[in-house]
């Protein structure tokens, strides 16, 4: 439609019919005389507007689904942030547990014998200090440790105190080839030397070569003179193999220590030696013998078999 002035008035009348009728229609509530023509109408429009409505509301689902797509993105990052935190709060707990434990079982051994210690945490392995079977622990001589010190953990002794430093000290673990000490057969009180190998069995040469050694019997540190480099009582190992050959000055046997020295963590150092001698009271308790079982075989005699004083004639 051209913009004339007919048009103009046109539309003016318009207007003012329209804001007429919703006057009229307003005021008649529901008698209003307009009433029968609005039913007409959505009868006409109504199928339409459904129509247009089912065709347009897909697009606002649509639309709808992809703000709660996001929502529901942002809510997964932050699920899977929550999980990976908690998964590092139980890996951390584990951890801490298991320092527990072995804090634990080490106080254990330090009361048992009368030990003073120093707890400590081992930072570092030997490969940075050479080929020697060391550790570095992470207090020194601020902490009041000196050279020549025992260490040992909750299984038994793991070396002792070669290098201070202020906040450091380095410890020379007990299976490095450079590594001596003065050992005791449980009960019997056969004294011998046990030197480390690496990662095989300690090597201990027993001062009397006539010595009754078996596998399964246990050492425990001899100890030094003023307590230094070794206190007395720290388990040792097990004797797992005796040499054969006997009958000399000395006699050999291979013992497996107590101690994982590939599994360090938390070790004390001792910084105060038991008044006494604690003997045999800091080895573990013995493993119970496994009873084993007595199988009884009786024999039942066949129904064919012949009843005693009776003699089967020959047919």
């Amino acid at each position: 439609m051209r913009d004339t002035r007919e048009s103009r008035l046109l539309l003016v009348l318009l207007v003012a019919v329209a804001f007429a009728l919703i006057t009229v229609d307003i005021r008649g509530g529901e008698d209003s005389p307009v009433d029968g023509a609005r039913q007409a109408a959505a009868a006409v429009f109504g199928p339409i507007e459904d129509g247009v409505s089912t065709a347009v509301n897909p697009v606002g689902n649509a639309v709808s689904a992809i703000r709660d797509s996001g929502e529901r993105h942002d809510r997964l990052a932050e699920m899977e942030k929550e999980n990976a935190a908690l998964k590092a709060k139980l890996g951390s707990d584990d951890r801490n547990r298991s320092r527990l434990a072995q804090l634990d079982k080490m106080l254990k051994i330090a009361g048992q014998g009368q030990y003073g210690i120093k707890g400590a945490q081992v930072i570092a392995i030997g490969a940075a200090q050479g080929f020697s079977w060391t550790i570095t622990v992470d207090i020194g001589a601020n902490d009041g440790i000196r050279r020549d010190m025992t260490v040992l953990n909750g299984d038994g002794l793991v070396g002792r105190v070669t290098t201070v430093g202020p906040d450091t000290a380095t410890v020379l673990l007990a299976n490095d080839p450079d590594f001596t000490v003065g050992t005791r057969m449980e009960a019997g009180d056969e004294l011998g030397f046990a030197s480390g190998q690496g990662d095989r069995p300690l090597r201990v040469e027993l001062l009397n070569g006539k010595a009754e050694i078996k596998k399964g019997d246990r050492l425990v540190t001899f100890g030094s003179q003023a307590d230094k480099p070794f206190v007395p009582g720290v388990p040792v190992g097990v004797v797992a193999r005796v040499d054969p050959s006997g009958g000399g000055l000395t006699r050999t046997v291979y013992v497996t220590p107590y101690v994982s020295f590939t599994k360090l963590d938390i070790v004390g150092v001792v910084v105060q030696a038991p008044k006494k001698d604690p003997r045999d009271t800091v080895l573990p308790a013995k493993p119970r013998p496994t009873p084993t079982p007595t199988v009884t075989v009786t024999a039942t005699p066949s129904a064919d078999a012949p009843v005693d004083g009776q003699i089967q004639e020959e047919q």
